[in-house]
Parts: C-alpha cells; sequence; structure tokens
C-alpha cells in the first residue's frame, strides 16, 4: 500500500513539474511575436504600441501627405496628387475586424457638368487645417486638366450644415509648386493662421512685415550656384512664414530665410518653432547647413542663400538654430502636448524625418529669450517615408507615410497606460521667463511706432541676450533712419554699436560708408571677444556688399586694420577677414593664404544631434552616399579659403599662382556631396579667368583639366557605370531574363559594372577588395543564381552573423548603429561605414542601456535597379564566375 502511494506521489510530481515547465513554455507562447511586415519595423519606447490602420495606395487613392482632424473628430487626409480623403478611425483597443470608413470627398470641378473620375474639385494639398467651422487646403500644384486649381491658400466651408464642403474661396495664390512649393498652414494661440512655404514659393506682396524687405545677398565669397542647377534662380529671403485671419484679409510676414521646412508648430508658451532641411549635394562643404530645428521669433532671419551664399548662424543678423540635427528630409513638426504620453514626450517637439524614417522628440527649456533643446528618437523603422502627423482626439499620434507617390499607410502610435494619462499638466500656463517676456514686448516694435521709439529700446541692443539684441535692431530697423542716425555715431558702448551700425548699413545709403568705417575705426580690437571680432567683421562685410568697395583712403586704412590680424588661426574670423582682404585688394591675402590652403586644419566639435555616420545604416539609398563621403571627407576651410581666393586680382607671383591652383588637382580627389566637383571646379574657372592668356593652358592642366567632365559637375569617367535604363528588379523577373538568355556575357563589362557599383568596397573577389561583407570568388560554386538575387534584391532578408549590425541603445535616448569590431574595458568599438571600415567609433560601456541585432543589411537593396537587363546578366555572369575570364560561364558551349 505504501509502494502504491509512493508511486502516486512521484506521478503527482512528476505532473506538477510537467505543468510547470507547460505553463512556463506556454508563457512564452503568449508573448506573441509580430509578424505583421508594416508593423514589425517599428522601433518604439517601452509602454508604447502600433496600429496600422489603412494603406491608401493599396486601395489605388494615392500617396497621402497631409492630415487634420475636423470639428467631429474625423480625419481629413490628401494624396499629394490628388483628392482629399475623410476617415472615420476604429478606436484604440478596437476589435481587428473594426475597419476605418474612407469616403472621398466631393466637391464641385469648375465645370459640374464634367463626370469624369479622373478629374479632381479640391486637393493636391501638402497643407490641411480644420478652424473656423472651415477647412483651409494649402494647394501645391500647377494647374492641369486633372486640377485646375493653382497653388495657393482656399478656405472650404459647408454653408447649408448638410456635412458637405459646398463653398470654396481662394484666400490666397502663389507662385510656385513642387517639394520646395507651399507647405503646411497651423492655427496659432493668437487666433491667427499661419502658413510656411519653401524657397522655390515666390514671397507674395504682404500688408506687413515683421521682418524688413530689405533683404540682400550680403556675402562677400564669389557667389557660385547651385553646379547641378538646384534653385539657381531663386533669391532671398528664401523659404518664409506668414500669418493671416480667418478671412484671409491681412496677410503678414513673420520670418524668412529658411532653406525648405514643410511645418511649423507652437510649444505651450505659445512660441513657435520650425524644422529646416539640408542641401544634401552640398555635404563636406564649408556652407553645408544641416536639418535644424529653429525658433521662430518675430522679425526672424535664418540666413539661407541659394548655392554657396549661405550665411554662418553666428553672423549677428541672423538666428542660430535651437538644435541642429543632421541630414535628413524634414516633414513634419507638431507639439505633442496634448498627447497621451508620458510628459517627457509630452512636453516635447515631434520631428519627422522622411529620409531615414525618424520621429525625433525635441525636449525644450527655456534659456534667455529663447530655448535649448536636447533630443531622442522616438519611434522609428525602416522604410518609413513619414510626410505628415497630428495629435488624435483620443491622445494618440497618428501619422502618415508615402510622398513620391510611394507605398502610403496610415498609422497610429499610442501610449498603452493611456487611460492613466489624467488631463493635460504640461500645457497649463506658465509665467514666461523674463528673458522671453521682455523679447516679446521689443517684438511689439517690429513695425513703424510712434516718435521715440527707437530711443526707448536703443538700450537693448547691448542685452547680453542674443535674441533680445535681435529683436531690438529689428525694432530700431523699422523706425525712420533719420530718428535714430544720430544715435548710432554717438553711441560708446561695443556691443550696441556694432548692433547700431548694422542696423545703419542695411538701411542706409551708399554715402553713409565712410563715415560708418570711421566710427568703426574707433572700436579697439585688441580684448574684444571672438564673437565680438566676428561682430565687427560682419559689419564690415555687410558695408561693403551693400554699398560697394570704399574709398582708396578708406581701403588703405582698412588693409592696414584688418590685415595684421590676418591669419587670426581662428577658422570663422579667418573667413570674415579673407573675404573683405580680397574685397579691398589687399596686396598680402594671397601671399598669406595661398598656404593656408594645404595647412588649414577644420574645427573638430561636431554639433549635430544624429552623426553623419550613424545614418549610414537607416536607409541604404542615401546612407550609403553618406558612408562614400566618410571615406575622404573634404577639407572644408580649404576649400573655403581657394573659392575666396578664386577672385583675387592682385598680389600674385607666379609661384603663388603655382601653387594655388596644384590645390585644385588634390581638392578633386576629396568625396562630397552630389555638387562637390561642380563647386570646386567653378571655383576653378573663375581663378583661371584671372591668368593671362599664355598661361591659361598650364593652370588649366596643373589645376585639373584632364580629371572633371567636359559639363564640370562629374569626374571624367574612367569606368562605364551602368547606362541603363534601369528598373525596379524582382527576383523572378530578373531570374526569368537571365535564365531564357544563354548568349556569351561580356566579362570586361562584367568588371566594369562590379566597381561602379561600388561592390568591391565591401566584398573581396580573387584576393582584393573589402572586408565588411564575404567573399564572393567562390560564390558561383556555392549559390544558385536565384539565392545570389535573393541575397543582393532583398539583402536583409538573411543576415549572416558575421556581417550582422548591433544597435546600441544609450541611457540619453539615442542609438548608434554598426558592425562590432572590438571592445575594451570601458568601450564598444564599432565601424559605421562600410566604405571606410578602418575608421571607428568607441562608445563608452557605461552609457549603453542595450545592444540588440539590427534587422537592417548594410547590403543597400535596390543596387540592381540601375541596370538594363543585358548589364543585370553581364554583372550575374562576373558574380557566378568568381572574377575569373575562364569560368564556364564565358565559354561557347555552355547549356
Amino acid at each position: 500500500m505504501q509502494k502504491i502511494k509512493n508511486v502516486q506521489l512521484l506521478l503527482f510530481s512528476l505532473l506538477l513539474l510537467l505543468s510547470v515547465g507547460s505553463c512556463s513554455q506556454q508563457a512564452k507562447e503568449n508573448v506573441v511575436e509580430d509578424t505583421n511586415p508594416k508593423t514589425k519595423k517599428f522601433v518604439l519606447p517601452d509602454g508604447f504600441a502600433v496600429d496600422h490602420i489603412y494603406s491608401p495606395s493599396d486601395n489605388k487613392q494615392g500617396s497621402w501627405v497631409a492630415m487634420t482632424f475636423d470639428n467631429k473628430g474625423r480625419m481629413i487626409t490628401s494624396d499629394q496628387y490628388g483628392a482629399l480623403f475623410r476617415i472615420e478611425l476604429p478606436p484604440i483597443g478596437a476589435d481587428s475586424t473594426v475597419k476605418a470608413k474612407i469616403e472621398k470627398l466631393e466637391f464641385p470641378t469648375d465645370n459640374p457638368a464634367d463626370t469624369s473620375s479622373k478629374k479632381v474639385g479640391i486637393g493636391f494639398a501638402q497643407g490641411l487645417l480644420w478652424a473656423y467651422n472651415s477647412l483651409y487646403v494649402v494647394v501645391n500644384h500647377s494647374p492641369n486638366d486633372q486640377f485646375s486649381q493653382g497653388s495657393g491658400v482656399y478656405r472650404l466651408e459647408d454653408t447649408n450644415s448638410d456635412d458637405k464642403l459646398d463653398k470654396m474661396t481662394k484666400l490666397l495664390a502663389l507662385n510656385g509648386e513642387g517639394e520646395h512649393g507651399p507647405h503646411s498652414i497651423i492655427l496659432g494661440p493668437d487666433s491667427s493662421i499661419y502658413l510656411v512655404a519653401g524657397n522655390h514659393t515666390d514671397l507674395p506682396k504682404m500688408d506687413a512685415y515683421r521682418l524688413p524687405s530689405n533683404w540682400h545677398h550680403d556675402n562677400l565669397l564669389p557667389h557660385i550656384v547651385d553646379p547641378q542647377g538646384h534653385a539657381t534662380d531663386r533669391k532671398e529671403p528664401g523659404g518664409w512664414i506668414a500669418k493671416t485671419d480667418a478671412e484671409g484679409k491681412h496677410w503678414e510676414l513673420i520670418s524668412a530665410g529658411y532653406r525648405n521646412p514643410f511645418d511649423i508648430a507652437f510649444n505651450d508658451d505659445g512660441e513657435l518653432f520650425i524644422y529646416d532641411s539640408d542641401m544634401e549635394w552640398d555635404f563636406g562643404m564649408p556652407w553645408y547647413r544641416p536639418t535644424r530645428i529653429c525658433h521662430v521669433t518675430s522679425g526672424s532671419e535664418f540666413g539661407w542663400r541659394t548655392g554657396n551664399g549661405k550665411w554662418d548662424p553666428r553672423y549677428p543678423d541672423n538666428l542660430p538654430a535651437v538644435l541642429n540635427i543632421g541630414q535628413g528630409s524634414p516633414t513634419n513638426l507638431l507639439y505633442a502636448s496634448h498627447a497621451k504620453f508620458p510628459e517627457k514626450y509630452r512636453n516635447s517637439l515631434l520631428a519627422f524625418d522622411w529620409s531615414f524614417g525618424i520621429i525625433y522628440s525635441v525636449q525644450l527649456d527655456p534659456k534667455g529669450a529663447s530655448y535649448s533643446a536636447k533630443a531622442e528618437e522616438f519611434v522609428s523603422g525602416s522604410p518609413l517615408a513619414l510626410t505628415d502627423g497630428e495629435i488624435g482626439p483620443d491622445g494618440a499620434l497618428y501619422f502618415l507615410t508615402g510622398g513620391r507617390r510611394l507605398e502610403s499607410d496610415l498609422y497610429r502610435v499610442y501610449y498603452k497606460n493611456h487611460d492613466d494619462i489624467k488631463g493635460n499638466t504640461t500645457s497649463s500656463k506658465k509665467d514666461l521667463t523674463k528673458d522671453i517676456a521682455l523679447r516679446r514686448e521689443i517684438e511689439q516694435y517690429h513695425k513703424p511706432s510712434a516718435p521715440g521709439t527707437a530711443e526707448k529700446l536703443w538700450e537693448y541692443l547691448g542685452h547680453e541676450d542674443r535674441f533680445i539684441r535681435y529683436a531690438a535692431r529689428i525694432a530700431v530697423e523699422h523706425q525712420p533712419v533719420d530718428t535714430w542716425k544720430q544715435l548710432a555715431f554717438e553711441e560708446r558702448n561695443v556691443l550696441r554699436l556694432t548692433e547700431a551700425m548694422l542696423a545703419l548699413v542695411r538701411n542706409g545709403d551708399k554715402s553713409l560708408q565712410s563715415s560708418i568705417f570711421n566710427k568703426l575705426a574707433t572700436i579697439k580690437i585688441d580684448g574684444l571677444s571672438q564673437q565680438m571680432v566676428l561682430n565687427l567683421l560682419r559689419v564690415y562685410e555687410v558695408a561693403i556688399a551693400r554699398m560697394g568697395r570704399p574709398t582708396d583712403a578708406q581701403r588703405v586704412l582698412l588693409s592696414y586694420r584688418l590685415g595684421g590680424m590676418y591669419p587670426s588661426k581662428v577658422n570663422l574670423i579667418d573667413r570674415e577677414l579673407g573675404k573683405i582682404l580680397v574685397a579691398i585688394g589687399d596686396e598680402g591675402v594671397v601671399r598669406k593664404t595661398v598656404p593656408l590652403m594645404y595647412t588649414a586644419k577644420d574645427d573638430s566639435t561636431n554639433a549635430n544631434f544624429m552623426n553623419s555616420s550613424n545614418l549610414i545604416l537607416r536607409n541604404p539609398e542615401y546612407g550609403l552616399d553618406i558612408a562614400n563621403m566618410l571615406a575622404n571627407i573634404p577639407p572644408a576651410q580649404q576649400i573655403y579659403l581657394a573659392t575666396m581666393l578664386s577672385s583675387a586680382t592682385t598680389g600674385w607671383s607666379p609661384e603663388l599662382q603655382e601653387e594655388y591652383f596644384k590645390w585644385f588637382y588634390k581638392g578633386f580627389g576629396y568625396k562630397g556631396g552630389n555638387s562637390y566637383i561642380g563647386f570646386i571646379d567653378k571655383a576653378r574657372k573663375i581663378a583661371l579667368g584671372n591668368v593671362s592668356k599664355d598661361q591659361l593652358a598650364h593652370y588649366g592642366k596643373i589645376s585639373g583639366d584632364s580629371l572633371v567632365n567636359q559639363a564640370g559637375n562629374r569626374l571624367a569617367e574612367k569606368v562605364v557605370g551602368a547606362k541603363g535604363p534601369g528598373r525596379n528588379w524582382e527576383i523572378d523577373s530578373a531570374l526569368k531574363y537571365i535564365n531564357e538568355n544563354k548568349e556569351i556575357r561580356d566579362f570586361k563589362r562584367g568588371n566594369e559594372l562590379f566597381i561602379a557599383l561600388r561592390c568591391a568596397s565591401c566584398h573581396t573577389m580573387k584576393g582584393e577588395g573589402g572586408s565588411v561583407g564575404p567573399d564572393l570568388t567562390q560564390l558561383g560554386t556555392r549559390f544558385s543564381t536565384k539565392d545570389m538575387l535573393e541575397s543582393l534584391i532583398e539583402p536583409s532578408k538573411v543576415i549572416s552573423d558575421q556581417y550582422e549590425s548591433k544597435v546600441f541603445h544609450l541611457k540619453d535616448g539615442t542609438k548608434n548603429m554598426g558592425r562590432l569590431m572590438g571592445e575594451n574595458e570601458t568601450s564598444y568599438i564599432i565601424s559605421q561605414n562600410p566604405y571606410a571600415p578602418q575608421l571607428t567609433k568607441e562608445i563608452a560601456k557605461k552609457e549603453v542601456q542595450d545592444i540588440k541585432v539590427s534587422e537592417i543589411s548594410i547590403m543597400p537593396p535596390g543596387t540592381l535597379n540601375v541596370l538594363s537587363p543585358d548589364e543585370l546578366r553581364d554583372i550575374m555572369a562576373y558574380l557566378m564566375s568568381g572574377g575569373n575570364e575562364n569560368n564556364v560561364v564565358y565559354k561557347k558551349d555552355r547549356k
């Protein structure tokens, strides 16, 4: 009997163990892996979830780029090249059977009798706003048969309360369209409607101007427009922001000097912010400016000028960014105070980057009359072509992907414990800092004001806060020059004096130049801070740019005053000094500058939030272009000096000219953005225009005539690249082309394509090439043609652990991606550039919160898409042969 009990006890114990094991296994199985390709690519903060709601492109409804919510909580969206749609959204947590309800918004065309389904009544919008019981639509379009309405701001109203928009009014016609055309529209805390437009949108006549309309190029660097032809006819003030009333009757310019911002947003203090774009073709050039978050104050100028004319953000006549992000393509910007998110994210700007699929959370802290900012990645994924987004009435973040006719989707990101978020604590009114309040008080005078205004505000020209000084100068510039000119000439405080003289050269006439220079000569330069020296030099530069070359007497005095300071060993100061000395014909500037072209070093500080090398693996199309540049990045200071001297006509000797022109030959060897070669060649040709005819051929040869193509914007082709026409190759179609053609392939052409496609940068073939990817010599003996095509066309499908990248999640919210090359006691050592794997970066272990394997291959998808069918066959034959011309794939009797 006891034995039976013991057996029963043993069986019970075994069952209990099995049950525990089964429960443990079941618990593991209950952790459901996201297999939906629409959402599995997302990286979210802890506690957040994402829903895929709808795919307009799957339903032939275009690629959606703009959204707003109406007064009934419904979303309204626009196809970039088509109609508007209204969506009733499923609630958070709804069963998967509950789908979004989509309605195309019908609106009468110009010809109601025309019932063609291809006609669009209203659409082509890149900005939508529901306000004043109306839908405001920013049309970005050149009129055609499909849609007759041109770019502009339109107001749509429901006049009979039947839930149909039946009245359309054009509030403002705009000249500009496309990706740099008119963009977003938002409602401000002052109940005004704010509009933002890119730099290809002409600024229409305004009723009022917070930023005085006296803008000029204001740069003495020899002007070179983009060699690829981008924005060559676009002049200052660049992209702009204006505001109006509900009926669009009064328009006022608020700010300008941007490249191509898509969106703007107000924070809870009622302060406006913008996310401006970079010019990626300028990467590596001294005038390159990254994407950046800017604080848009009244009358602000941010210094965009076409080509190489962009202003340095440290110039006193423009304002700096709150945060430099880095390379990218900004689209949406919103302030998340109404989101049901943890407080850190509510007190945050959410900035969308289209190129690299990242939503940044930018947290702002008051600093003087402006803000400081820190950022982290909030949402990311690849591919994730982010377009527009809004916080919905339910407190979730809704956003779109698409643009450029790409696959388009609607998503929702929400905090899982959103019901625990009570109220909107961050949006409660807070007292403004004293400096912000003072700046706002001064900004009330950004218009012609009562007599005595300049005197009233004069002291603030010397305020320690840059934003307050800027606001005061703009206020003074709005007043008649004769009411404050004498104040400027009587001023003795150096800080106020430079601001006053800057105002005077921007608003006075040429007759004042000598008096201005005489007054500036009273400033003792010794002992000034670097910034004050820069401010002084900037006044000289703007005075010469606007008022012309000074008199001979003034040039002699200025040459003596500034020539002794040059070079200063401070890069930005040397740029300003050099430009001025060249402009006034100083005899010594050439002699001093030519040696610097070979020895000047760039500033080592990198003020961007997103390091360039950390973006390489985010988007293969853009990322590997960055990798190629970072492998041999140009020396920016040397480029600036070479460009600066291109217009110098005095102080040359044969020896100096020899050294000067030889630098260009060297300069063509660096890797910059798409326009790099063209910029270098245009500067070279400006300089060649100043040499004697009998020396032209010689200097042309030693400076690199043979290195550039006839157009001067590319290096001369040594290897014939793909000629195309290319196509979006898929595995089945590519395999069919290869299998159905048995012609002998061209070994030489296959080798050329292997080099042109940069395969050798990452892969070894017959002992030569890179080591970032696997050796390809034995590829044909190990893999079928289909296997090879899968690796080329869908490289992220299977990634060998030998070549995988890691994602290092840092405690400050940032991420670094790269191959782990090694580690020591304190740091991980990673390589982020497949074209320069020897360039490594150390990440302190104490800063790392988590390490995950990246699901993105460093092998770019789309590598084959530039190839024609014949070129595809040639490169595949070359890969199959392992670079062996005698391989069987090149034999006539191959079957």
